[in-house]
C-alpha cells in the first residue's frame, strides 16, 4: 500500500469511528421505570437461569398497582425497553373486587394469585381458548401447574371493562389479558420464558407507591367455599 492509498484508508476510519458516537448517544437511556424493571428482571432471571429455556424477555406482573393499570410489563433484556399492558389478579386475592390486590395464596381452590417466578410451557386449547401452562419456580407458587394457573384471555381483561367498572374483572389466579393481547403474550413469552408476579408498586416515573391498605383475607375459608361449592354441598 502506498502513501496515498493508506491516507486514504485513514481517513476513511476515522470518518466511521467519528460516526459511531452519534449513533450511540442517539439511542436514548431506559427511563426510570425501565431501569427498574430491567433491574427485577435480569435479577429473576439470574436466580431462575438453570430451569429456563430462553432469557431473551420477561414478563412482570406488577399487582402492587390497580387493576385498572397498565402493569403487566414486557421486558425486552436484548432491546433495553418495557412496554406495559392491563392483566387481571384472581378473586381470592381481591374479596371486595375493588381493583386492588390484598395478597398472595398457593392453596388450592383459594383462586388467588400466587406470587413468584414462573416458568411458561407449550399452549393448549382449553375453557378460554388458546391458553398457556405454567410452572411455579419458588415455594410460593409451586401449585401453579396442579392449579392450573395457566395464562389465558378474557372479555374482563380489556379497556372497555375499565372504561365501565372502573377495574378488570378477575380470574381464577391465571393471568389473564385482554383478547386483543393476548396474541402478543402467547408469542413474546411462550417457550420457556419466565413470568415474575409480586407486589411492587412501580408507577410510570419509577417511584415505588403504596397501595392503599387491605384487608387480610381468610385464603382457608375460601378454599373450603369454593371447595364445597364445586362438589354440590
Amino acid at each position: 500500500m502506498n502513501r496515498r492509498e493508506l491516507l486514504k484508508t485513514s481517513l476513511a476510519t476515522g470518518a466511521v469511528l467519528a460516526a459511531a458516537p452519534a449513533r450511540v448517544f442517539a439511542q436514548a437511556a431506559p427511563d426510570p421505570r425501565t431501569r427498574r424493571l430491567l433491574d427485577i428482571a435480569r435479577r429473576e432471571v439470574s436466580r431462575a437461569a438453570s430451569q429456563l429455556w430462553r432469557t431473551d424477555l420477561v414478563g412482570i406482573a406488577d399487582f402492587g398497582l390497580h387493576s385498572s393499570q397498565p402493569r403487566f410489563h414486557f421486558v425486552n433484556m436484548e432491546a433495553g425497553t418495557a412496554d406495559s399492558v392491563l392483566v387481571s389478579h384472581g378473586s381470592g386475592s381481591d374479596p371486595e373486587h375493588d381493583g386492588w390486590l390484598n395478597g398472595f395464596s398457593n392453596l388450592h381452590d383459594s383462586w388467588a394469585t400466587s406470587r413468584g417466578a414462573y416458568i411458561t410451557w407449550e399452549w393448549y386449547e382449553g375453557r378460554y381458548g388458546t391458553s398457556v401452562r405454567l410452572g411455579g419456580l419458588d415455594e410460593s407458587n409451586s401449585n401453579a401447574f396442579p392449579r392450573a394457573i395457566v395464562m389465558h384471555a378474557a372479555s374482563y381483561s380489556t379497556p372497555d371493562h375499565v372504561a365501565r367498572w372502573g377495574r378488570l374483572g378477575r380470574s381464577n389466579g391465571c393471568f389473564a389479558f385482554g383478547p386483543e393481547v393476548f396474541p402478543k403474550a402467547l408469542t413474546r413469552l411462550m417457550g420457556g420464558r419466565l413470568i415474575f408476579a409480586d407486589r411492587l408498586g412501580i408507577a410510570d416515573d419509577g417511584e415505588i407507591v403504596t397501595p392503599p391498605p387491605q384487608n387480610a383475607v381468610d385464603f382457608q375459608a375460601i378454599a373450603d367455599a369454593n371447595n364445597a361449592r364445586q362438589d354440590g354441598i
